[in-house]
């Protein structure tokens, strides 16, 4: 199965790679930490992890790795960001701080740190279809949400209120929550499938 394991890197700038890094490794990838652009250049596909967005910005500049990550994007390379990843895959932002960019990719508006400090920080159970039963135990944690969308963007989980908190366009996927935390393993599945299915290997039976 080594052959056929997914190459995939996880944006090791800061925020919690290592739980990244974990649970793909649980799941059979060849996970590998991403800081220079010839280590972005080597993986079929990326996580961008939780922290702080603005921070991943300006260390994503300064390591050189800010326009080849857009350019990998752009070329189709499946992606899934949590929390600040989320915003780093939108488009467009709310309460940006000044200069602030995202990689972008996902045709939608995110707004960052909609529900308020860390001591804010909550857990729901949340549907989310796309992943079948049961329902998806999310950590919320200075959280962002999506607040407005393209018709390209698939919405995958909202809160009773209606704010959208996991969002899908091709192979790019982003939730406002930490899977990676708390053991849910189905979204890290479904990058993973991504990957696969772009260079046409089928995942192992289970």
């Amino acid at each position: 199965m080594a052959g056929n394991s997914p190459l995939v890197g996880v944006l090791a700038l800061q925020g919690d790679v290592r739980e990244h890094l974990a649970v793909l490794r649980s799941l059979g990838a060849d996970a590998q930490p991403v800081r220079r652009p010839e280590e972005l250049a080597a993986v079929e596909g990326l996580v961008l992890p939780g922290g702080e967005s603005s921070v991943i910005d300006k260390l994503a500049r300064a390591f050189g790795l800010f326009d080849p990550i857009r350019a990998a994007i752009a070329a189709g390379m499946p992606m899934y960001g949590t929390c600040a990843g989320l915003i780093l895959l939108a488009d467009r932002i709310d309460g940006a701080i000044a200069d602030q960019q995202t990689f972008g990719g996902i045709d939608a508006r995110v707004a960052r740190n909609v529900f308020g400090s860390q001591t804010a920080s909550f857990e729901t159970d949340l549907d989310v279809p796309a992943l079948g039963a049961p329902p998806v135990h999310a950590v919320f944690i200075r959280a962002p949400a999506v607040v407005e969308w393209g018709p390209d963007a698939e919405p995958l989980a909202s809160l009773p209120d209606g704010r959208v908190v996991a969002i899908e366009q091709g192979v790019l996927m982003g939730t406002a929550f930490h899977p990676e935390s708390t053991g849910e393993t189905r979204f890290h599945e479904r990058f993973l499938q991504h990957v696969r299915n772009r260079r046409g290997i089928s995942a192992p039976a289970s």
